[in-house]
């Protein structure tokens, strides 16, 4: 069993308006998966979608405390990270900027050691009037879709990386 998100209790999914899942095996040590995610400004680079990230507060990695923006499918939106565990743990609180609504989100992501690399799990939350019409109405499952992607994305890397270094 893997571990999962360590959920503040406003955010815990079964009070959460909107939830997804995403998980992944990847064939690469914890620690290169680890360096693709805390590189925020750089995820782009495997990601496309995920090209308009800037990190305001810290060094130029996600560490606890680092407070960045970024616009994601559109909507410009201020997080901080909550929890940070080295080659472990990694999660956020997410606002949507002029949002008056009072919505927000909290995405965590859980790395575990496996025989031939590790296992990924993603997991978000969100509440509030906005996320429901925006994800929740207009687009449903697009969250889901949109971290399959990302996790996808960031193993391919994570293994690519991998190769390079081996060869």
């Amino acid at each position: 069993m893997y571990d999962r998100v360590i959920w503040p209790e406003r955010y815990d999914p079964k009070i959460s308006a909107i939830y997804a899942l995403n998980d992944i095996d990847v064939k690469a040590p914890p620690e290169v998966v680890w360096k693709l995610l805390v590189d925020a400004e750089n995820w782009s680079r495997y990601f496309p979608a995920e090209d308009q990230v800037k990190i305001l507060s810290g060094g130029r990695e996600l560490a606890l405390g680092t407070r960045y923006s970024r616009v994601t499918v559109g909507f410009p939106m201020s997080l901080v990270v909550m929890e940070c565990m080295p080659d472990r743990r990694l999660a956020w609180a997410t606002t949507v900027d002029g949002d008056e609504t009072g919505s927000s989100a909290y995405h965590g992501w859980v790395i575990t050691p496996t025989a031939d690399g590790c296992h990924v799990l993603t997991e978000e939350t969100q509440q509030g009037p906005w996320f429901l019409e925006e994800l929740g109405r207009k687009h449903p499952g697009a969250l889901f879709r949109y971290h399959q992607l990302w996790v996808e994305s960031l193993a391919r890397a994570a293994e690519a990386e991998v190769a390079q270094m081996a060869g």
